[in-house]
């Protein structure tokens, strides 16, 4: 299985690449305590929790009386798993220099492993009030799989929670996630390769194999090229792959189906022709259907239909012909017992405790900024959009942020906290670059594919995600089948 074992290392290069939080953030005074009230002698704990997970805590002599809890991305199977306090020792030093503790586990195991994330990362916590003491404002936060996570334990654990910042995270949901996947799943092997398995996968490493060797094949020609696209349309996939990259034009399909190719490629195959086995293993089987799904209506929502219209045309195809044989192909059904694991590791219900920043990159692949719509949506549903705030950097990559601009999003939720209220204007894309500009040079840099810092501006954008191609949430769910 030979790229799902390297995917972890496509996870530390670029979803961490969110560096450093910045200079200046509110003093603790405007928060309600003495800059000295929390003072301690600097340690770092380690050890393991009741389960076997790991646990890591960092606390400068300086302790401001504010931690934040780190919630790490998706790890492989079979691929080493430590505790984790923060994405990047950069930030790290940056955070214990201002006087914030860090925390974090490993989970107990890997995979999709909310159900052992949510009550380590609380263990974690409760390790950190027995040595260290209470905080006075605990901030959860992480990226990719660690967002979806850190969104989890403010809806399962509020009290223990100040704000919250998901970043480039699965906001959509588990059982959206992965019908999504589904359906680009499905439109590929119908049109491309009908010995792919799609679900109950019994052979992961094999089935990926087949995938890797049908994409290839489908790539050299015009009409795998428009199957290709039309199979990324029905999850959202950007035609936008390389950070700091230009963004293909509007027009430029060629281009755009290439990039899809990539995300397919080197990125999002993995998971959906061999990772989804293991979540079947832990779910008790398969959680995601395609009854009642009509492909058609899907790519007419889809961002993308314009490059499929015209990838078509030029291959000559019938897209009506092959919308036709998808819409005609054998249903999937779900195991219930697997949908109901799904929505409670996790699926969302809108509601908000604590303030919540998110931010995304416009051009990410795996982890599609649709999600930040769904999570919108069934916030507004719950009545706390007041609570939720969504930031945007116009940028190919998962988790593709720069120090600056995270330092920025970071500092907007801590104003939050200490004043009571968003900033509107400091929110506009104007201050945000502004103020991610002001840090300077040494925070305005990303770190490309060969590991060398490069000078990046700020790219914080006004963004309006699509409708998520197959949304799910928990508002008025009543089980499987009802939703």
């Amino acid at each position: 299985m030979r790229r799902i074992g390297r995917y972890p290392l496509l996870v530390a290069c670029v979803a961490l690449l969110a560096v450093g939080l910045g200079a200046a953030t509110p003093s603790l005074a405007s928060a309600g305590s003495g800059p000295d009230a929390c003072a301690t002698t600097a340690r770092s704990l380690t050890g393991t929790l009741a389960d076997g997970a790991t646990y890591k805590i960092e606390v400068p002599a300086n302790w401001n009386c504010t931690l934040f809890l780190y919630s790490h991305g998706y790890v492989a199977p079979g691929e080493a798993n430590p505790a984790q306090d923060v994405g990047d020792p950069i930030t790290g030093a940056w955070l214990l220099g201002h006087g914030y503790a860090l925390a974090g586990s490993s989970y107990t195991t890997t995979g999709w492993a909310i159900q052992q994330a949510l009550p380590d990362q609380i263990a974690t916590l409760n390790v950190f009030d027995q040595q260290v003491g209470a905080p006075a404002r605990t901030i959860a936060w992480g990226h990719s799989l660690g967002g979806i996570i850190t969104a989890g334990l403010i809806q399962d654990y509020p009290n223990r929670f100040t704000a919250a910042l998901p970043m480039c995270g699965v906001l959509s949901g588990g059982i959206a996630t992965w019908n999504t996947a589904l359906d680009s799943e499905v439109a590929f092997q119908q049109l491309i390769d009908p010995s792919l398995q799609v679900v109950n996968i019994k052979d992961p490493a094999g089935n990926l194999e087949a995938a890797d060797q049908a994409v290839n094949a489908a790539q050299r020609t015009t009409q795998g090229q428009a199957r290709i696209a039309l199979a990324a349309a029905l999850g959202d996939t950007p035609g936008w792959f390389t950070p700091l990259s230009p963004e293909p034009a509007a027009n430029d399909y060629p281009a755009q189906e290439h990039n899809q190719f990539l995300w397919d490629t080197e990125v999002d195959f993995p998971f959906v022709f061999a990772l989804r086995a293991e979540l079947e293993v832990r779910a008790g089987g398969n959680p995601s259907w395609t009854t009642g799904v009509n492909f058609a209506a899907q790519l007419a929502k889809s961002p993308n239909l314009a490059e499929v219209i015209a990838l078509y045309q030029a291959a000559g195809l019938s897209l009506r012909a092959d919308l036709a044989t998808l819409n005609h192909a054998a249903r999937i059904s779900a195991d219930p017992g697997a949908v109901r694991y799904l929505a409670k590791y996790i699926s969302f219900n809108g509601q908000l405790p604590v303030p919540v920043l998110t931010m995304h990159t416009t051009g990410d692949g795996l982890v599609i900024p649709e999600n930040e719509q769904a999570y919108a949506s069934v916030v507004r549903q719950a009545g706390d959009s007041r609570m939720l705030r969504q930031i945007f950097v116009s940028r190919a990559g998962h988790c593709a942020f720069t120090p600056a601009e995270t330092i920025t999003a970071a500092q907007t939720l801590l104003n939050r906290l200490a004043t009571g209220h968003w900033n509107g204007q400091a929110l506009q894309p104007s201050g945000l670059n502004a103020n991610a500009t002001a840090l300077g040079p040494g925070y305005n840099v990303f770190t490309n594919s060969a590991g060398t810092l490069v000078a990046t501006p700020p790219a914080f954008v006004s963004y309006r995600p699509y409708p998520y191609p197959r949304p799910f949430d928990l508002g008025g769910w009543a089980g499987p089948g009802s939703g």
